[in-house]
């Protein structure tokens, strides 16, 4: 069974159609940027940071059948070590001179703290800070991990343990205002090592910085997803058992990926602090969190590229309408959750592969041309069908 569920994932992966990478590349670096203006753009550029999420949660729950709820907190402490850095920088003792205690952060001074708390003090450095946007998220995930698939939870248990999670962490940075800003987050952030990063030139360079990134994780995500862990996570989601009977230590490939899709929402959090100037803990929550795995099932759970469409499209749907109906957005997010469950459970790539491939088979296949025969070949094969049949009508067998 494990080897039938493996051939079968190999052959699924056999063929990448590359013209569909260049062609949301030629989107995102092309199109977008010449069509839209910089308002837009910086818009457009949010919507991609939720699309490293999405990437990760194909990995997670497309592959390998983990649904997490709570992809929020990486996207968060992400944003959140790279808004320190940002807070800390926007907070020299010329800029906070006014303050009471000058350079610390202002949310500090109002909650009365007198010095610098000791976790703040590493993300003075970039290098710290850079290497802290990956390794707190892929920390914490190791964690939640090691504790859940170690003792075989999976499934429905899993899910509300990690929308549990998100809804503790969420509370937590509330309640802790005077380090973590509170519930109006860190707000205020204008530089990046001197460089503004509120002008449009920044909000261009910041937009291909983040397109660029978006691709090589997706790069990353399809090489996990063709090579024989990806085929692996197949093998587990469908028939996890016989995986674990075969000797291989499922909890630890459970691990290794809830950490990668932790390390992709980390990554797309830190890109969206800088690109924002601001992060705050409604990022992290619950309600953030299902969004992020509805972006994910409208693209289809088992698609990269229908992770981002899914992700730019349900965005783009949510800024209009909430324009318009600001009340009634989660009654919309809800119905369109339950219709793509129930209408189309593989998601835009799912209908893509049912319907508009097919057409284009049908519509652009070349037709097959009759071979030409020569008409030599013709009269002579016309005397030996002629010299056949008598043979037949003579013969004291044949039918009347």
């Amino acid at each position: 069974m494990l080897s039938q569920l493996s051939a079968t994932a190999a052959q699924n992966t056999s063929k990448v159609d590359w013209w569909k990478y260049l062609l949301l590349a030629a989107i995102i670096f092309i199109v977008l940027p010449l069509s839209l203006d910089i308002f837009r753009l910086n818009l457009i550029g949010k919507y991609l940071t939720y699309a490293f999420v999405a990437i990760g949660l194909v990995l997670c729950w497309g592959c390998g059948g983990i649904l997490s709820l709570g992809q929020g907190v990486f996207f968060g402490l992400g944003g959140y070590c790279m808004a320190m850095f940002l807070k800390l920088e926007a907070s020299s003792p010329e800029a906070t001179a006014i303050q009471s205690t000058p350079g610390i952060p202002d949310f500090m001074d109002w909650n009365q703290l007198t010095e610098l708390p000791w976790f703040w003090q590493p993300f003075d450095s970039l290098a710290f800070t850079l290497v802290a946007v990956i390794a707190v998220p892929v920390l914490f995930a190791f964690i939640i991990g090691v504790a859940m698939f170690t003792r075989r939870v999976g499934g429905v248990y899993f899910a509300i343990i990690t929308q549990a999670i998100a809804a503790i962490l969420t509370i937590l940075i509330i309640g802790q205002q005077g380090y973590t800003g509170g519930v109006n987050g860190i707000t205020d952030l204008r530089t990046f090592l001197g460089w503004d990063i509120r002008t449009e030139s920044a909000q261009y360079l910041l937009y291909f910085i983040n397109a660029v990134l978006l691709f090589g994780c997706l790069f990353a995500a399809l090489y996990i997803k063709r090579c024989k862990l990806g085929r692996l996570l197949v093998a587990m989601r469908e028939k996890e058992d016989r995986v674990r009977f075969s000797g291989y230590n499922v909890a630890s490939f459970k691990i290794f990926i809830f950490c990668v899709g932790a390390a992709f929402a980390a990554i797309g959090g830190a890109m969206f602090t800088l690109q924002v100037g601001f992060m705050s803990p409604s990022f992290v929550g619950i309600v953030p969190s299902i969004e992020m795995v509805i972006f994910c099932a409208v693209g289809g759970r088992l698609s990269l590229l229908g992770a981002v469409y899914g992700t730019l499209l349900v965005n783009l749907a949510k800024t209009s309408f909430s324009e318009s109906f600001p009340q009634l957005w989660l009654f919309a997010m809800g119905a369109l959750f339950i219709g793509v469950v129930l209408a189309f459970p593989d998601g835009l790539a799912g209908l893509y592969q049912s319907y508009i491939q097919p057409w284009f088979k049908r519509v652009f296949k070349p037709k097959a041309s009759k071979p030409d025969v020569p008409k030599q070949a013709v009269q002579a094969a016309e005397p030996e069908a002629d010299s056949a049949s008598p043979s037949l009508k003579e013969s004291p067998n044949a039918p009347a």
